[in-house]
């Protein structure tokens, strides 16, 4: 039976997972900038709901970003604090996937704002008959293999990279219409226009995707030492100069 522990924090939202044997137990909550006090108290609850101890774990996963680069860091530091006092390896998942994940489709475009007009990209696909649209909203917690068609860029909505082909679900905050996001989503949604099916602005990154995604590597011996647990930052610069801003 494997068992671990996943948590995401790239966002305002801070959630913890617990997968079991193909199960999952998770908590999510509006966090703002509190994650650093939210997330150990989340961790003791749903470790608590389970019926578990650290020492009883296979592992830790945690959401290794790109995203709020506070953010990533108190997932990746948090995952690498109790991995390190129990001896469990650690894996990072990035949030990008996480979003395609969730999406329930197998061929997705995952845009999350990353402020200063810009956002992190990726595209994601599922080869046919891996996985059908709608299992993540189903409830179902099976493993799937995703093949990376670009892998995660930091850039302006009107410059994201070409994808090829049709069919293409767009997923995550960057498509988003609302007045704070409206820039990026017009962008995207034309830059790809009948490339996409649909669009769903309000997929977040959530820990229940990381624990689905990190299941098959832990199972496949992939979990690193946690010395070696790195966020993804893609960007070094985390705010515009005043001759910078509109």
């Amino acid at each position: 039976m494997m068992q671990f522990l996943a948590l995401e924090t790239s966002t305002e939202y801070c959630s913890v997972a617990i997968y079991q044997n193909g199960d999952i137990q998770s908590r999510s909550e509006l966090a703002g900038q509190r994650h650093s006090e939210l997330l150990l108290e989340m961790i003791a609850q749903v470790m608590n709901e389970a019926g578990l101890k650290l020492s009883q774990l296979d592992g830790i996963a945690f959401g290794a970003g790109p995203g709020s680069f506070t953010g990533v860091r108190i997932a990746c530091g948090v995952a690498q604090g109790l991995a390190l006092g129990t001896d469990l390896p650690v894996l990072g998942v990035c949030t990008l996937q996480a979003v395609a994940h969730a999406a329930g489709h197998n061929k997705v475009i995952a845009a999350i704002d990353a402020r200063m007009n810009e956002v992190y990209f990726a595209a994601y696909q599922i080869q046919p008959g891996q996985m059908q649209a709608g299992q993540i909203q189903s409830g179902e917690n099976k493993p799937c293999e995703w093949t990376t068609v670009c892998e995660p860029v930091l850039s302006l909505p009107q410059s994201t990279p070409d994808v090829a082909g049709s069919g293409w679900f767009g997923a995550g905050s960057g498509f988003s219409l609302s007045p704070c996001g409206v820039a990026h989503g017009a962008a995207l949604r034309a830059r790809y226009g009948t490339q996409l099916t649909g669009v769903d602005a309000t997929i977040i990154p959530q820990a229940s995707a990381i624990a689905q995604l990190a299941a098959p590597l832990f199972a496949a011996g992939q979990g690193q030492d946690a010395a070696l647990a790195l966020p993804l930052y893609l960007r070094d610069k985390v705010a515009l100069k005043i001759s910078e801003r509109p």
